[in-house]
């Protein structure tokens, strides 16, 4: 029975991992289908290398600091109980590489594609383990510390906070750093547009990434005997409650609609485990609320040209993920309880403070050092063409 326990739990989280994977497809064609179509090649390219970066970054350093495990041992250790250990690298890892992936979309169309592979390796290897660390692995004292002065842990079942906080407001500094598309905002107030370029490919990603958003959340209990449908059907009622708000608040918009969904799942991850289906249809329209009115505020009044929204949808809304938890987790709330407010408010700041000063410092010095942003002359022809020496759809056919 030890045996296929060992094998059904490895495979659980292996089904988990794969999941996961599926889902950095989403973020590609999220991005593809946002951004101009001269960008489009270099969407998809950045996604997998970003992936294949993260995961030397995760494999060699960050793990260890967030786990403090390695796999330098040989492959007959590995494969105890049924290579458990290594699988559930694997799933950690495709949350990890995550952060990469949300921060792609704050700053396309104008970053260098070699540096942005720099940060990636120092995000994932150094600044997302640190924290992760302190959330899932009690490192250096702090869940102790917020259970002894308020009586329960900081809570983030599938990271609102340890994945999308992060990844959010680690894209923040970046963008920022970067600044505007050029031709994007004038002089004299005018704003170009700048519409996406496919809106099927936009609602492609957007649906591959909610469907593999259910082994984001579900699988995150990583054994069997710990999975619970309650994860699911809050998942599917915060997905629902972002989408209608989104429908409703956006007019209609495609791109709001179809980003919905999305931030009420952002939201919904830390409380997955914890929260009525009722509080979770809540959580999921209040993210559909939150990214909506501060993309429009962020895009059009503050002129942060962050392109798919990454700071309101994944930063804002993954905060209020963190903070709902420690709302409608409540039992006065219809919750299951062992949370505390305060828990989740400090939690949450800390992981918000610890990715923009790692993001800020990494950038900072990557744009002193190296640059992090194409030239004129290759914004303007596209990194498709700056970056990979090709288009997505070729103009013309050759001529022999």
């Amino acid at each position: 029975m030890e045996a296929l326990k060992n094998g059904a739990d490895a495979l659980f989280i292996l089904l988990g991992g794969i999941m996961i994977l599926a889902m950095h497809a989403g973020f590609a064609f999220l991005e593809l289908g946002t951004v101009r179509k001269k960008n489009q090649v270099n969407a998809l390219v950045k996604i997998l290398a970003d992936f294949a970066i993260s995961t030397m970054a995760y494999f060699f350093v960050g793990y260890s600091i967030a786990y403090g495990i390695n796999f330098f041992a040989s492959a007959d250790i590995l494969t105890a109980r049924n290579g458990f250990e290594l699988v559930k690298f694997f799933f950690l890892l495709t949350f990890a590489a995550a952060v990469p992936a949300i921060i792609s979309g704050g700053i396309a169309e104008r970053a260098k594609f070699y540096p942005q592979l720099i940060a990636t390796a120092l995000l994932v290897g150094l600044v997302y383990p640190f924290f992760e660390g302190i959330a899932w692995n009690h490192r250096f004292g702090i869940q102790a510390w917020l259970k002894l002065m308020f009586s329960a842990e900081f809570h983030d079942f599938a990271g609102s906070v340890v994945v999308h906080a992060v990844g959010g407001w680690a894209a923040l500094p970046a963008v920022l750093l970067l600044g505007a598309r050029r031709g994007r905002y004038m002089k004299n107030g005018a704003i170009a547009a700048h519409p996406p370029s496919s809106i099927p490919f936009l609602a492609l990603g957007a649906w591959i990434l909610t469907v593999g958003w259910f082994g984001f959340n579900v699988m995150s209990a990583q054994t069997l005997d710990k999975m619970n449908g309650l994860v699911a059907i809050n998942s599917l009622m915060a997905m629902v409650g972002g989408t209608l708000v989104a429908l409703v608040l956006g007019k209609n918009d495609p791109g709001f609609v179809y980003n919905g969904p999305l931030a009420g799942l952002v939201a919904v991850c830390a409380g997955s485990d914890l929260m009525h289906p009722l509080g979770a249809l809540v959580t999921g329209g209040i993210a559909g609320a939150i990214f909506v009115w501060m993309f429009t505020l962020t895009q059009n009044k503050w002129k942060i040209d962050d392109v798919l929204g990454v700071w309101p949808l994944h930063g804002l809304c993954g905060a209020w993920g963190g903070i709902a938890a420690g709302i409608f987790g409540l039992k006065a709330l219809g919750g299951i309880g062992g949370v505390s407010f305060f828990s989740q408010l400090i939690g949450t700041l800390l992981g918000i403070s610890i990715a923009l000063v790692g993001s800020g410092v990494i950038y900072g010095l990557l744009k002193k050092i190296v640059g992090i942003r194409l030239d004129p002359e290759q914004e303007y022809n596209g990194a498709d063409l700056s970056v990979h020496n090709i288009t997505a759809s070729p103009e013309r056919e050759t001529s022999w």
